[in-house]
């Protein structure tokens, strides 16, 4: 009997997801007193939130089935955070609270379920978003893959912000705010796919105050874009259908480190359709591309520029001062990366 509960106290059981007390004292315990703040654990079914002041709002979900569930530089805990206040973020919208929701396995450790959720609280604190509603759900072992996470999150939008993948226009300038492709190959670390030692670590964070720093500067933001599955291109290229419109891009000016490129040269990847996790693109008027560059960083590169109307294509120069048109990613390069 003392045996039986010592393992409850240790793994994740079915009874976890039963609604009864051990299921109450697992989210007290475990979820709660780490993620407390006035509104979550009042425990309701919906959360009541205080009114905008009429402010539009932004709204969006996300389920993350990474595996394995700890990579280099992050974890499922922390990718949670960091996608979906980057979803909401992209629309030019300040995060104000979000959902949180688990599957687990029977089984799961507990130790695990406590390093990830203390990841959460971690980037939750520092993206300034509150986790004010949830729910737990427990399935067999075998039935799973230790823990799945779904979120939503909402925000609220400034009257002077206009930020959508339908606002590109001719003479804009293409940023990204950093080098592009390192998740996917701190995944393939991670699943241990290559049998060489490099220092990458995935760039999953959180971008809000980032872009609240550049929306302080300037409004003149038509487009923000995160390129995480199917990367780089793939993400340009739903730019470029949705705002009808060409995008040129220039090799030589597409930031690439070099452990990242050396990855892709030995097994064929193009760092183009690589994953990120912490990157974002930034379409803008180009009188304000120094503006956008300088509250962006030093990592944050000009790549390229609206060139036409009613031609919606990606088109890159290359290094051979070439140019070739640049698909969409048509099969994943690497399944379960977020």
């Amino acid at each position: 009997m003392s045996q039986r509960y010592t393992d409850l106290d240790k793994s994740i059981n079915i009874n976890h997801g039963s609604g009864g007390r051990l299921m109450h004292e697992f989210i007290n315990k475990h979820i709660a007193q780490k993620l407390q703040n006035g509104i979550l654990e009042k425990f309701d079914d919906s959360a009541i939130l205080k009114n905008a002041a009429g402010k539009r709002i932004a709204m969006s979900t996300d389920s993350y089935v990474v595996s394995p569930l700890f990579f280099p530089g992050g974890d499922i805990g922390s990718m949670c955070v960091s996608g979906t206040v980057n979803d909401v973020t992209t629309s030019g919208a300040v995060p104000y609270t979000m959902s949180l929701s688990f599957i687990l396995e029977e089984g799961v450790d507990l130790e695990v379920i406590d390093k990830i959720i203390d990841s959460i609280a971690k980037v939750a604190k520092e993206a300034d978003i509150k986790i004010v509603t949830g729910d737990t759900k427990v399935v067999e072992a075998g039935k799973g893959d230790q823990i799945y996470i779904n979120t939503c999150a909402i925000g609220f939008i400034d009257d002077d912000v206009n930020i959508s993948t339908y606002n590109a226009t001719v003479g804009d300038s293409v940023i990204v705010t950093g080098p592009i492709g390192n998740h996917e190959v701190a995944m393939l670390k991670a699943k241990q796919m290559i049998d060489f030692e490099i220092d990458t670590v995935s760039d999953v964070a959180p971008l809000n105050k980032l872009i609240e720093n550049v929306l302080s500067k300037t409004k003149k933001i038509n487009v923000i874009k995160d390129p995480t599955r199917g990367g780089l291109a793939s993400a340009l290229i739903e730019i470029c259908d949705h705002s009808n419109c060409e995008i040129v891009i220039k090799e030589k000016d597409i930031p690439v480190d070099k452990d990242v490129a050396a990855v892709c040269e030995l097994i064929g990847y193009d760092p183009l359709y690589l994953a990120n996790e912490g990157k974002f693109i930034i379409i803008c008027n180009a009188d304000v591309t120094d503006t956008v560059l300088q509250s962006l960083g030093p990592n944050a590169k000009l790549i390229g520029t609206v060139t036409s109307k009613d031609n919606p294509q990606l088109t890159m120069e290359t290094l051979s001062h070439g140019r070739r048109r640049i698909g969409m990613l048509e099969t994943s390069q690497l399944p379960r990366i977020c």
